[in-house]
Order: structure tokens, then C-alpha cells, then sequence
């Protein structure tokens, strides 16, 4: 069979379900995006590999059945089945699978395990699905994995090899090369009498060894400058492969987007705090009461901001206007201002401990849009939700400190309506500022 699985998954997971699970998960859609990426050639070796494995064919013999492809947003959450399924793929890897794609795509461990369960709910019910419209039995389900393993390699993304994924040693039977994500080929012996050539290659990491000197006095004089030379030249070539590795996989973005008032002259900068897209957990101190956020996060950079008594010094709004703070999981339904995803309260909850903890502090609230879409919609949206979040402030006691909340729809969005939906996503946002 010469099918490619990848092209019956693509359907599954295109941007409206990316749009949806980040809202669900309280993470970025480029996040969202880049950890599908990694997940679905694991998944899909992970099944070729197991391709005789009894539990995998019947789980997809039984996708049609269980309506798997009815309700994938349904397998983000925990799922006994398909937690059952990963489980005999990955074993005891399994963990370390969820940990890397979460660094990887700079999202957290918990949003990586949902996705972990979406991504194998899409592929095993598309394949499932594909076998019961073509009246594949196991046996065919078999074949069709097996014919998977030739062309896992060209689902990798850039930065990302099976052997970073933690997966286990089944991957070397791939054959990656972490380099440029191809298959390596077979070594071949040459023919008799043919031109020896010397080549360097990463083979020496499993125990190659370069060909014997000549043993000619000529040889041996080549051998006295080339030799050291080639070293020279392979250990420069794997220095600079670590440094490309390092920044393909770590990339850095703007802690608060540049954010204007609706009455300021000019486009106010950023804070100047940038951090990396992986969002570690840790505990913030908020006077003695800590409180859960991310490092660099919305929460820490307030409390930062308010210790160094900034605020106090502050002598009036204009020396404040300029910056703003993006809340990291306040999110709400696609086109709702009433409705918050799950996850986006305990921030809230945040502000709230912030604002109770100093009394004299006090907020407004942005909302934003990205330029698609009617501009007088986008407004009215983003004040709309602006001011939802200033109601729901104003019930937990910290009313009196919130004293404005405004949306500027697409006004100072950076950019351009025909980028795609993931690009577009740093535009979509709640932010909070402090004034006077």
C-alpha cells in the first residue's frame, strides 16, 4: 500500500479544531500547533511499530463504533481507552513523550497529555474509519501500519527527532538523522578495486572507525595534515549543528505586546520582559501567599512591578499608560464575551489576590482583537469582554480598584489579516494595566 496516513488525519486537525483546543487548554494556537506537529509522527511510528500488536488493531477495528471522530475535543480530556492504547504503544516512555513535546512546543505537561489523546483519538479513528469504508480486516489494518515506517521520518519537524521525544528504542529502527530528518541510507561495502573514498560521518558515535592510513611513505605524509584537518572540520560541523539545534528549539516572544490607550498620541512599547515560549510552573510570593503562575508570567511581573514600589512613585497615569500586562490563560469562547474557557478563573483569582494585597493599586482592562473580521464587531467584542472581566473584579470586592475597562478591537493589532490563524493569534487578548 502506498497510503500515507498523515493524509487521512489532516482533515481531523485543521485550524478550527486548533483554535478550539487552544481555548480549551488555556494555550497559544501556535503552541497548540507545534506540539500536533511533534506528536503525529510519534503516534503514527509508535502505531507502525506495533503494527502486530492485538491492542492496537482492535482499538482501531472498534474506532467507527466508539465515534471517536464525533467527539475528538472529548479525548483532550482524560479517556481510560485511549490512555489504555498509549499505554501498550509507549509503556513506561510515555511520560517522557508528554514532557518533551511540552518543552518543545513551550506549553504545559498537562495541555501536552490532552493533546496527547486528541492527536491519538484523530489518528487511530481516521484510520479506523478508512479500514471500515475499504473493508480492511486486521490483517490489512496491519499492512497499512507496517507501510507507515518508510515515511515517519517526513512528519518530523524541523528541531525535533524521535530520539528527543524519550519514545524508547524502537525509534532507532527508523534510522533517523536528527540533522536534516531524513532516513540515513544503508551502508554498502564497494566494489573491488574501487576508488577508496574517506568520508566523515557521525557514525563514529556508534563505534565506527575511520579507513586504515596508507601505508606508503606518500600516504602517511597526506595522513599527517589531512587527518587532523578532517577532525578540525567534523568537530567544527558538530558544534554548529548543537548551536542550530538549540535555537530551532528554543524561541522567544514578547512578555507583553506592544498596547496603547485609547487616548494616547502614539503606540506605546512593550515592558520590555521577554521570555521563552516554554511556560514553566513555579510558585510566585505574593507577601507570604503564593499563588501559581508562570515564570515571567502576568502575575510575576505585577507583583515585581508593585514591590519596587514603581506604583507608589508613580506620579501620575501618564508615567503608567505604557505598561500593559497579556493574561497568559484568560481566555473565552470563540465569539462570547460571557463565557470563559476552563482554566481562565485562577488567574483571575490572581488579580484578585494581587488587588487585595495592595489595596491602593488600581487596574483598567484591555481587550483585543486580530484585524480579521467587521472592525465594529471587533470593538464592541473585545469591550464587551473587557468589561465582563471588570463585572466579575467588581464581585469578588476589588471593584473600587478597577476603574476602567475598554476594547480596541483590531486597532493596534501588529498582524496582517491574511497571515494564518496562528500567527494571528498574538493580536486575540485580554491584558490589565495599572493607572492612577
Amino acid at each position: 500500500m502506498s497510503l500515507n496516513i498523515i493524509d487521512l488525519i489532516k482533515g481531523q486537525l485543521g485550524s478550527a479544531l486548533v483554535t478550539q483546543a487552544a481555548s480549551q487548554l488555556g494555550e497559544s494556537e501556535s503552541g497548540i500547533s507545534k506540539a500536533i506537529s511533534g506528536l503525529l509522527p510519534a503516534i503514527v511510528g509508535g502505531l507502525a511499530n506495533n503494527s502486530d500488536n492485538p491492542t492496537v488493531l482492535d482499538a482501531i477495528s472498534n474506532s467507527p463504533s466508539q465515534g471517536v471522530l464525533g467527539n475528538l475535543l472529548g479525548f483532550a480530556s482524560e479517556n481510560t481507552w485511549v490512555q489504555g492504547l498509549l499505554a501498550s504503544i509507549f509503556g513506561d516512555k510515555l511520560n517522557g513523550l508528554v514532557n518533551s513535546i511540552a518543552t518543545y512546543a513551550g506549553i504545559s505537561n498537562n495541555s501536552s497529555a490532552s493533546l496527547l489523546n486528541l492527536v491519538t483519538g484523530a489518528t487511530v479513528g481516521s484510520v479506523g474509519k478508512y479500514a471500515a469504508d475499504n473493508n480492511l480486516d486486521q490483517s490489512g489494518i496491519a499492512s497499512l501500519l507496517n507501510d507507515q515506517k518508510g515515511i515517519v521520518s517526513s512528519l518530523l519537524p524541523a528541531g525535533l527527532s524521535l530520539a528527543s521525544l524519550n519514545v524508547g528504542d524502537w525509534a532507532k529502527g527508523y534510522k533517523f538523522d536528527n540533522d536534516n530528518d531524513m532516513i540515513k541510507p544503508t551502508p554498502t561495502t564497494p566494489p573491488p578495486h574501487a576508488e577508496q573514498k574517506i568520508e566523515v560521518t557521525k557514525s563514529i558515535a556508534d563505534g565506527g572507525t575511520f579507513p586504515d592510513r596508507p601505508t606508503t611513505s606518500e600516504g602517511g605524509s597526506i595522513w599527517k595534515w589531512l587527518l587532523p584537518l578532517l577532525l578540525l572540520i567534523a568537530a567544527g560541523y558538530f558544534l554548529w549543528k548543537q548551536c542550530e539545534k538549540k535555537e530551532t528549539t528554543t524561541t522567544t516572544m514578547v512578555g507583553d505586546s506592544a498596547m496603547v490607550d485609547n487616548d494616547s498620541s502614539s503606540i506605546s512599547t512593550d515592558t520590555a520582559n521577554t521570555m521563552t515560549t516554554t511556560k514553566t510552573d513555579e510558585d510566585i510570593d505574593l507577601n507570604g501567599t503564593i499563588l501559581k503562575g508562570y515564570k515571567g508570567g502576568m502575575e510575576d511581573q505585577m507583583i515585581t512591578f508593585l514591590k519596587s514600589g514603581a506604583y507608589t512613585n508613580a506620579a501620575d497615569d501618564a508615567a503608567l499608560k505604557d505598561n500593559w500586562y497579556n493574561f497568559d490563560h484568560v481566555n473565552f469562547k470563540i465569539g462570547s464575551s460571557t463565557e470563559l474557557e476552563s482554566g481562565s478563573q485562577g488567574q483571575l483569582e490572581n488579580l484578585v489576590a494581587i488587588l487585595k494585597a495592595y489595596p491602593d493599586a488600581k487596574i483598567k482592562i484591555g481587550g483585543y482583537t486580530d484585524k480579521t473580521g467587521d472592525e465594529a464587531k471587533n470593538k464592541k467584542l473585545s469591550a464587551d469582554r473587557a468589561n465582563y472581566i471588570k463585572d466579575w473584579l467588581s464581585k469578588q470586592g476589588v471593584g473600587t480598584q478597577v476603574i476602567a475597562a475598554d476594547g480596541y478591537g483590531s486597532e493596534f493589532a501588529t498582524v496582517d489579516a491574511s497571515a494564518t490563524n496562528e500567527e494571528r493569534a498574538v493580536d486575540r487578548k485580554m491584558a490589565v494595566r495599572f493607572t492612577k
